[in-house]
């Protein structure tokens, strides 16, 4: 990779690591499931009208839709409200990547080799460590609800995989449009109606700035040019920044929220990232011979993250991004990090 496109990467891993902490900050003016919807509708809107129709069937849309922006961002959301610290989720949301291995294993015959099997082990052992250090200092609650919106990563990378979008900018678009209407209705039931008008208007700079970053420089910059990435360079080149996501989700938590980082903390990072680095760098063997059917299925997906691009990043997501390669946000909050073969020559 070129110089300028090795600081774009890094650049794309640094927006989505910094996004934890945009959402952190988002929370305190506005209620989890709305502060979501607003972050789909902007990042909709208008974009929608410039990137032409979508290019992928809607039922693919449709499903990451309602998969990564409702449930993962959903949850990723509620559970940073309940108290999960900005920087922990931006780690805990790379177990991603093993759901995304497991979830491909069922629903894509892509077994797991002996390395990629020995990594999920070692990021489910991250995990372990980082519950327990979290349970000895923090609401658990909020940490459960990261990990399920990690598993709801997994689930989206694997459906984008079968969609395998051409254009992941406009696979992303298209698919912001689809959780707002749910989000404003969950919202509506479960935050309340006072609570959303309340946030609405007391809508201030700081806030509309938030709802920005998360939707516009998260969402459309970080999948834009990692999709740009993707279709340039090979995704084993591209997908390792992916894990520089929670090193500035960690050390930007550090710095503006002044969140510490104990000792148990270091160790599941350790953990994770080197687990998250073997189960998303090993590749996986098709159960069946190379067909049609393997074809739109043979890269690896890993995490970022908010939690997408023509071969998505994991945002992770999203968003936040999961959200990089072979997911859609990780917003991301979202980070993908490996991408699909919808760009192969």
């Amino acid at each position: 990779m070129r110089p300028a496109h090795i600081a774009l990467a890094a650049l794309v891993a640094a927006v989505w690591g910094v996004n934890f902490v945009v959402v952190e900050i988002g929370l305190g003016h506005f209620p989890p499931l709305l502060f979501s919807a607003l972050r789909f509708l902007v990042a909709a809107l208008p974009a929608v009208f410039l990137v032409g129709r979508p290019k992928v069937a809607r039922k693919w849309i449709v499903g990451v839709g309602l998969v990564l922006g409702v449930a993962k961002f959903g949850l990723l959301f509620t559970g940073m409200d309940l108290g999960a610290p900005a920087g922990l989720s931006s780690l805990v949301l790379q177990i991603q990547a093993v759901f995304t291995a497991l979830f491909a294993f069922v629903a894509l015959g892509e077994r797991p080799g002996r390395a990629k099997l020995v990594g999920m082990a070692v990021a489910l052992a991250g995990i372990g460590v980082a519950a327990v250090d979290e349970g000895a200092s923090g609401p658990l609650a909020g940490f459960a609800l990261c990990v399920a919106a990690a598993a709801c990563w997994g689930v989206s990378n694997v459906l984008t995989r079968k969609a395998a979008p051409p254009d992941a900018l406009n696979f992303m678009v298209w698919v912001s449009t689809v959780p707002v209407l749910p989000l404003l209705a969950l919202s509506f039931v479960l935050e309340g109606p006072g609570r959303d008008l309340a946030a609405l208007r007391g809508l201030d700079w700081a806030g509309a700035g938030v709802v920005l970053y998360v939707a516009w420089v998260t969402t459309i910059f970080g999948f834009g040019a990692w999709g740009w990435l993707l279709r340039r360079h090979p995704a084993s080149s591209v997908a390792p920044f992916s894990l520089l996501v929670p090193v500035f989700g960690m050390s930007s938590a550090a710095l503006f929220l002044g969140e510490g980082v104990s000792p148990l903390r270091w160790c599941a990072a350790a953990l994770l990232v080197g687990g998250v680095a073997l189960t998303s760098l090993s590749p996986a063997r098709a159960a069946t011979a190379p067909s049609a059917t393997v074809a739109a299925t043979s890269s690896p997906v890993v995490p970022a993250a908010g939690s997408g691009a023509g071969r998505l990043p994991s945002g992770a997501a999203a968003g936040d991004p999961a959200e990089a390669s072979g997911g859609v946000d990780q917003d991301p909050d979202i980070v993908l990090s490996h991408g699909t073969r919808a760009d192969r020559p």
